[in-house]
């Protein structure tokens, strides 16, 4: 039997796996959207997404602070949490990317109707919010990721036990190796 952690001082070895992080972005629809403004200040706001052929799509009228935020710097931060889903609690993903608005139509043509059938299961209700997302100041966005960072509770919770096998822990991070170390060396720990 593998043997208890002490602590939950290292937990970037508890990584969601490629299937969940695939099973959690298909089946949730709604994630924390982050930029920075001109003035360097980290904003956020809660927002719908599509994910699909391995990018976030997200839409929003052209007018919106973010808008202009991501055409000035398209570095962007998307958070997403198990909550609410049928993988339960105590998943998490956080993707950096790069965001592209798109405007054309035939982006338009094709991610309004994704979209409006990814956040409603009625096919009326689609289409009733198809109509409404189809308006002359709407924008989609485009986010293509960089990095992953995800984290897996149950993995957590099965090693706290002792009950999770080696192989299914994931090396890790620099913040768990590298900065650690460095922090419990400054506070005289190691």
């Amino acid at each position: 039997m593998p043997k208890a952690v002490e602590d939950y001082e290292k937990v970037s070895i508890y990584h969601l796996n490629e299937e969940g992080r695939e099973a959690l972005l298909t089946e949730h629809a709604e994630c924390s959207f982050a930029w920075s403004t001109r003035d360097g200040w980290p904003v956020s706001v809660i927002m719908s997404y599509l994910w699909q052929d391995g990018r976030f799509w997200l839409t929003a009228g052209a007018h919106r602070h973010r808008i202009e935020a991501v055409r000035r710097d398209p570095r962007v931060c998307i958070t997403i949490t198990s909550t609410g889903t049928s993988l339960g609690p105590g998943k998490s993903i956080t993707a950096k990317g790069r965001c592209v608005v798109r405007e054309d139509r035939e982006t338009k043509d094709w991610f309004y109707p994704a979209f409006a059938a990814h956040l409603h299961e009625d096919p009326k209700m689609a289409k009733w919010f198809e109509g409404f997302l189809d308006s002359p100041l709407r924008v989609v966005l485009e986010v293509n990721v960089e990095k992953w960072i995800t984290y897996d509770g149950a993995k957590m919770a099965r090693d706290s036990i002792g009950k999770l096998p080696e192989e299914e822990k994931g090396a890790p991070k620099s913040s768990d190796e590298v900065r650690l170390k460095r922090e419990l060396e400054r506070r005289g720990l190691a």
